[in-house]
């Protein structure tokens, strides 16, 4: 019986609703995950690749890490743009997040 979908899957979803609920057309061209623990709880870090010819996404960018990301059965506890550049098909992000799972 199917889990649904994990954390990185429910994030990359969730950044591209808030990205189009503010005009923004993204594409995630990488996304890696590992596992993560502490005493207390359980998660993942996320390291995405983010791109848009749009001219909101250095706003949006900007907004993101203060940004309500509701994901089912997880919460994100962080979220970081760790860097931008300019590629030859336009702006790109990485960003970094955790997430924990809900108990």
């Amino acid at each position: 019986m199917s889990r649904g979908p994990d954390a990185t899957t429910l994030l990359e979803r969730r950044l591209r609703i808030a990205a189009e609920a503010m005009g923004v057309s993204i594409a995630i061209t990488a996304s890696d995950q590992t596992g993560w623990a502490s005493a207390t709880f359980n998660g993942a870090r996320h390291r995405l690749t983010l791109t848009s010819g749009d001219a909101g996404f250095a706003p949006w960018l900007a907004g993101l890490p203060e940004a309500d990301l509701p994901l089912r059965g997880h919460l994100v506890a962080d979220l970081i743009v760790t860097g931008q550049s300019t590629l030859p098909d336009g702006p790109a992000a990485t960003i970094e997040a955790l997430t924990v799972e809900e108990r």
